[in-house]
């Protein structure tokens, strides 16, 4: 695994960040997680010490200002926090999708049975792939 310290620099003047966040933009990946990196980051350091962190939208910045306090404790500093809309890094890396869940053959029984009374052969197997692919993605036990 290559250090990521050089293309977060280069997304930072991207974005318009200062350097005053730096340490702050190294640890926030980590003291926050993927889903919030991806939807708000460090954007600059105000005179007073504040860290402004840019965010995707209004409703990111009023649920991570609920959480301001506890994020602020993971980062070096403990910096004061403000969240606001602003730009943020592109993200290039798309998630690998999931694997197609298959039915098993009792799910595909089960399917079969549920759309038995359907006279329309193609209505019938769409809705057998529908129920299927429900049964499939169900936790086990948990009906659908």
């Amino acid at each position: 695994m290559e250090p990521l310290g050089d293309q977060i620099r280069a997304e930072l003047s991207r974005v318009g960040a200062d350097s005053g966040a730096g340490d702050a933009v190294t640890a926030w990946p980590a003291a926050v997680g993927d889903e919030i990196a991806r939807n708000a980051w460090p954007a600059r350091t105000q005179p007073d010490g504040t860290l402004v962190i840019h965010v995707r939208d209004a409703i990111w910045g009023f649920e991570l200002t609920q959480r301001a306090t506890e994020i602020s404790g993971r980062l070096p500093g403990r910096p004061k926090l403000r969240f606001t809309p602003g730009p943020l890094p592109e993200t290039t890396a798309e998630p690998p999708p999931s694997p197609p869940l298959e039915a098993s053959p009792e799910q595909a029984r089960e399917a079969a049975s549920l759309t038995a009374g359907i006279v329309d052969s193609d209505l019938r197997e769409s809705v057998a792939k529908a129920i299927k692919a429900a049964l499939a993605r169900a936790p086990d036990g948990r009906p659908v």
